[in-house]
């Protein structure tokens, strides 16, 4: 699903972002007020738990953004906001397996920027079927690349990707050993999408740890610093040599209702309107 269409335009000042926002019908306003905040040009979001025919496209259109959405109700659900142009939109690609299907994939261009939004199963346990299929996903993400895509183009590849590229990616390694998002076969699918022509612009900007996009709800993780970095920002060689700045905007993440995941962008050519907080996370980091 697609809403009212606006001209394609050229990126070259522009703020791309990534969200996970976990029930876009709980959070509509919140991320209303992120765009109004932090102004970019393109959202990627992520578990928006909607089906199409709730997708809030006139809330996007009165904020200037165009809005493609691919979703199946209470679970999953990918979308794209433009305000730059948003067209041949790609819904998703096929595979088998349990929790291999569903609403995890969407393509659109934006301006001249092909954008994937993605959002990678969980995998729950290590060898289980579920597993499995999260290996299948990857395997068929990367089929996709090849076959659709060249690490020549302006293209991202963003979203949940539920994957930990290394240790510095979670606040504390050991707790991780024999765990989904960590293990030995996430990481190499994570990285075939590296090699294949992928560069983690988050990591290229800030190679430092303690640095994380999700906190689980319990426990109060997210205020003890006890993250993992799962949401990626996924460009080729071109963007990567235009982007100025990329960042997890953390403060996100704080007040009433918020998301499990806090937004990331990249900012190309030109630094996008600073938001009010900076990184700020708590002084003491298991693991940093």
């Amino acid at each position: 699903m697609v809403c009212g269409r606006i001209g394609p335009a050229r990126l070259d000042r522009v703020r791309i972002a990534s969200w996970n926002v976990n029930s876009l019908k709980v959070r509509q306003e919140r991320v209303e007020g992120w765009i109004a905040d932090a102004q970019p040009d393109v959202l990627a979001m992520q578990e928006t738990k909607l089906a199409d025919g709730a997708a809030p496209l006139m809330a996007f259109q009165m904020a200037g953004y165009e809005l493609a959405h691919h979703g199946e109700g209470r679970w999953n659900g990918v979308a794209i906001a433009s305000r730059v142009g948003l067209r041949d939109v790609s819904h998703g690609f096929e595979g088998t397996g349990p929790d291999a299907e569903g609403a995890r994939f969407l393509a659109a261009t934006c301006g001249d920027v092909r954008v994937v939004s993605v959002y990678a199963p969980n995998g729950r346990a290590l060898r289980t079927e579920t597993y499995e299929a999260k290996l299948d996903w990857y395997a068929r993400l990367l089929a996709w690349l090849q076959v659709n895509a060249d690490p020549r183009d302006d293209l991202v590849l963003t979203g949940d990707l539920n994957v930990a590229p290394a240790d510095i990616d979670v606040y504390d390694p050991t707790l991780y050993v024999d765990s989904t998002h960590t293990s030995a076969p996430e990481r190499a699918a994570f990285r075939a999408l590296l090699d294949w022509g992928l560069v983690d612009i988050y990591r290229v900007h800030h190679p430092e740890p303690g640095r994380y996009t999700w906190w689980d709800y319990r426990a109060g993780n997210f205020h003890k610093g006890l993250g993992m970095r799962i949401d990626h920002l996924l460009v080729t060689a071109s963007l990567a040599a235009r982007a100025v700045d990329a960042q997890i905007d953390r403060s996100a993440r704080k007040g009433s209702l918020p998301s499990d995941h806090a937004p990331l962008f990249v900012d190309l050519d030109v630094p996008g309107v600073v938001l009010r907080e900076p990184w700020d996370p708590p002084r003491l980091m298991r693991g940093s």
